[in-house]
């Protein structure tokens, strides 16, 4: 298949990078999201997210006619849906957005389409997926019914990492799991089209818990980081030099703690195992566990530490100012989702009754959670005039502070910083 017309269902963090690099190849795409400000953003060539070098792919395709985007589905040759899949309140995968992404193209699929679901997903996933699609499509075989089918589905998740995405799209090797041999082998034809890293063909059952896999395992090395940082303080040790130490080890890798683990990957897939095995995961709930709980911690070391201050400096409580640095779930982007220090800063602006700062260089207002709790201030006015210093994310604009710009005693730094 020459696949002419390629659409991107979801215009985010994944969606829209994806359909840039499709558009880069000279393939007429068409981006998909029912967010009409992302929509008219991007028709006119910027982007509504922050990532290097995506800005520019953008605004070439725009202005060379291969990307538009639109709220409303329109035929295509492929679809790739890239939506949101969070979980409920008891940890259950909630699959809304897939379901509505997949009714929405269904009007318009024809006979030879490919459909691929690159959303991180539970175990079984793309086949609920082929399964909506048939309910809505009962003129159409899908692979679930045997045979040749009239609409190729497979499941290929992103494994790219933000701040890095237009490299790793493109150089990172991609599971394709496709519900037959056939619908692997039409994914991995399309993705061939931008990708120099390699296809791996499996089954879809096999890449779904493949990325869960991928992502757990990292949740869990980072609980190990971080269960180690609560031993350590309470055993007045330096985890960093501790860490350090150890891995000096010919084999031991141990990770950084931090606050807790964000991001709607790491901080979320581990339980969609937990959910279809319960009995069974017991060390990836446990690691989910640790590391949920590291920003409540974090907010007790705060609450020590503006206890200290009271003591020694004679302000009242709320004469005390509490600055927070970053809140974005990693170093030098703007993404906030599922955010230990975005909960952390939260927890803070809701229990001090003095005046919660927020540094956060990426943004240029503070979301509606802070709002009217917390300040949006500058790293200068931050070490100039706070009393209490929280480290929270390591940007490299925190990184680059001098040891001599820092004079405040009181100092909770997660990210070992200003050590």
């Amino acid at each position: 298949m020459s696949f002419d017309t390629i659409s991107v269902i979801g215009l985010g963090y994944i969606g829209l990078p994806t359909a840039a690099v499709f558009a880069s190849q000279k393939k007429n795409v068409v981006g998909v999201d029912i967010n009409a400000r992302a929509v008219e953003t991007i028709n006119r060539g910027a982007i509504h997210i922050v990532e290097p070098a995506l800005d520019k792919v953008v605004h070439e395709a725009v202005t060379q006619g291969y990307l538009r985007a639109t709220t409303q589905p329109e035929a295509a040759d492929a679809f790739l849906i890239a939506v949101p899949t969070p979980f409920m309140a008891d940890h259950q995968p909630d699959l809304r957005f897939v379901k509505a992404a997949a009714e929405s193209i269904a009007p318009v699929l024809k006979k030879g389409d490919l459909v691929i679901l690159e959303s991180t997903s539970p175990v079984g996933a793309t086949e609920q997926m082929a399964e909506w699609l048939a309910v809505t499509r009962p003129d159409l075989r899908f692979p679930q019914h045997g045979g040749t089918p009239d609409i190729f589905i497979a499941y290929c998740p992103e494994r790219v990492l933000p701040g890095k995405i237009m490299q790793e799209l493109i150089h990172n090797d991609r599971v394709i799991g496709g519900m037959t041999p056939a619908c692997s082998a039409q994914a991995s034809a399309l993705y061939r089209l931008f990708l120099q890293g390699e296809c791996v063909e499996t089954n879809a059952r096999t890449a779904e818990l493949c990325k869960l896999t991928e992502n757990s395992f990292r949740d869990v090395n980072i609980a190990f980081a971080n269960e180690l940082s609560l031993i350590c303080a309470d055993q007045g040790i330096n985890v960093w030099e501790l860490i350090a130490l150890a891995n000096r080890h010919p084999r031991v890798n141990i990770l950084q703690p931090g606050p807790g683990v964000g991001g709607h990957c790491i901080a979320v897939d581990p339980w969609f195992i937990v959910a279809q095995n319960p009995s069974l995961a017991r060390l990836i709930r446990t690691a989910r566990e640790v590391n949920d709980s590291k920003p409540h911690w974090v907010l007790n070391q705060v609450k020590t530490a503006l206890a200290d201050c009271l003591t020694q400096s004679g302000k009242r409580a709320d004469e005390v100012v509490i600055a927070c640095f970053g809140l974005a779930f990693k170093p030098n982007i703007d993404d906030l989702r599922e955010s230990p220090a975005m909960q952390v800063a939260q927890m803070i602006a809701e229990w001090h009754r003095g005046q919660s700062w927020v540094v956060e260089p990426h943004i240029d207002a503070l979301p509606a959670a802070l709002g009217g709790k917390a300040t949006l201030v500058s790293r200068e006015q931050a070490l100039a005039q706070a009393d209490v210093l929280v480290m929270l994310v390591d940007h490299d604009q925190f990184r680059a502070v001098e040891a001599s710009q820092v004079t405040q005693r009181w100092i909770v730094d997660t990210r070992g910083v200003w050590r």
